[in-house]
């Protein structure tokens, strides 16, 4: 009787067992990669990305090209998302990144008077909002609201880990529409080459979008003038042509250096 009772008891701790890993696994399960994806980030930018065809559309591609017409002909750039390859082809020379050498290469004699460290991702990161801010490293506040015209528009403080990119002590601050979740301005500071955090804010108005392979992206943004750190008018448009969003990566080698190009230290 005494071998009996043991036998029911441990019967009874095995079936216990089986259904608490039973419940466990139930548990797993009922989460959806998407959600484990969207849930690392607060409530009011993942609100954005959604607004822009989110953030898991946008972990899929691989490769970011654009065109802009600056004075001296058009600028083209294309941008490895996953490694930060960098290539900025102009009329007068290109600059090229491969993740490890910053270079330029002249054209026709015509010497590059440009701040390469500066300028390498400048654009494609203004171009890549909301998205850009979807990286490692980053840290998410709320902001005080922007009023211009009669409209208050929500903000998202956005600033960085220490040792994160060149200039850590950026700051960007994400402004959208309340009821659409869509993006309508970008406040940010300038510190690079300068110690410490900025004051500062400038602003782009993001109120011309385009859809490219389910993403919401610009198709022209908009810099303003700014005063006691508020938007006052419009100061130039900056138009992106021949957009291109890919899941595939290009090629290594158009990162690599040519032989007779300098390398910026």
């Amino acid at each position: 009787m005494k071998k009996l009772a043991q036998l029911f008891l441990l019967a009874t701790l095995v079936v216990a067992c089986k259904n608490d890993k039973k419940q466990e696994s139930t548990k797993v399960e009922e989460i959806k990669p998407a959600d484990v994806t969207t849930s690392i980030y607060p409530e009011s930018i993942a609100k954005v990305f959604k607004a822009h065809g989110g953030i898991d559309q946008w972990n899929k591609m691989k490769t970011l090209s654009f065109t802009m017409e600056k004075p001296n002909g058009k600028e083209v750039t294309t941008t490895h998302l996953k490694t930060r390859a960098e290539l900025i082809d102009t009329p007068e020379y290109t600059q090229g990144y491969d993740t490890e050498t910053l270079w330029v290469k002249e054209k026709d004699g015509k010497e590059y008077k440009g701040n390469a460290k500066f300028y390498k991702g400048l654009m494609m990161y203004f171009y890549a909002m909301p998205f850009i801010v979807g990286d490692n490293g980053i840290i998410y506040k709320d902001a005080e609201p922007l009023n211009f015209e009669d409209k208050t528009y929500p903000g998202i403080l956005v600033s960085y880990e220490a040792g994160i990119g060149v200039s850590p002590d950026d700051q960007y601050i994400i402004y959208y529409d309340d009821e659409t979740g869509q993006m309508e301005w970008l406040a940010y500071t300038v510190t690079f080459g300068k110690e410490g955090k900025s004051k500062e804010f400038k602003f782009i108005r993001y109120n011309n979008w385009q859809t490219v392979n389910g993403l919401v992206v610009p198709k022209s943004v908009d810099w303003y003038k700014q005063e006691n750190n508020q938007p006052t008018e419009k100061r130039n448009t900056v138009e992106f042509m021949d957009v291109e969003l890919s899941e595939k990566a290009m090629d290594k080698s158009m990162f690599i250096k040519p032989k007779d190009a300098n390398i910026i230290e």
